[in-house]
């Protein structure tokens, strides 16, 4: 019986884990650009803004704009002035929470009998409630585009989407800046109009 019992307390701890661990989808990219003006990027000064009608507030936004301009310096790109720069990138965020579609039914785990292993008498009749059920879900959709500061032009944009659970290292939004920028900015510029998945290590 005491085997049993260990047996069934082990599994309980298991599905406890599992229902509440960190949760991280693959980040969802997008990118877009013009084939004639690929010369123009990567290289050059550039200067980062909010995105014109951009909803988010300033202090939600900056860690994101931050993690884009540290992107763009790697790639070759200097950060200058507005009225300096050569090309604008143009940044939007939007957070948002998901409350999971429907909470899990306790989970009772055990046996029952009238007789118990090892002819203890006794039936094996543990009952642990699990419960959780399923944690919320923080969404970022990040996009950016990159104009010609002269003509306006859109030259490159891309969208970068991103769903962590509550409890995961990436719903603080300077890890989240960092992860999301870090995906969408990978083999720069991309394929014009291709959706590819980054996968991230929790």
């Amino acid at each position: 019986m005491k085997i049993k019992a260990l047996v069934v307390l082990a599994l309980a701890g298991t599905l406890a884990a599992c229902m509440s661990g960190p949760s991280v989808s693959p980040v969802e990219i997008t990118r877009f650009h013009q084939s004639a003006a690929t010369a123009q990027l990567g290289n050059g000064t550039i200067f980062v803004e909010d995105a014109p009608g951009a909803e988010a507030d300033p202090q939600e936004l900056a860690p994101y704009k931050a993690a884009i301009a540290a992107e763009l310096a790697e790639l070759g790109y200097r950060e200058v002035p507005r009225a300096e720069a050569s090309q604008i990138a143009q940044v939007r965020v939007e957070r948002f929470v998901s409350q999971p579609a429907q909470r899990r039914s306790p989970v009772t785990v055990g046996g029952g009998g009238s007789t118990g292993t090892y002819g203890s008498g006794v039936g094996l009749g543990i009952g642990i409630n699990l419960g959780g059920g399923q944690r919320e879900m923080i969404g970022t959709d990040l996009g950016v585009v990159i104009r010609d500061a002269a003509s306006s032009d859109v030259i490159w944009e891309g969208r970068a989407s991103i769903s962590v659970s509550d409890n995961s290292e990436f719903a603080d939004s300077i890890a989240n800046a960092s992860v999301v920028a870090d995906a969408l900015f990978s083999e720069f510029p991309g394929n014009n109009g291709e959706t590819v998945e980054v996968r991230v290590s929790n």
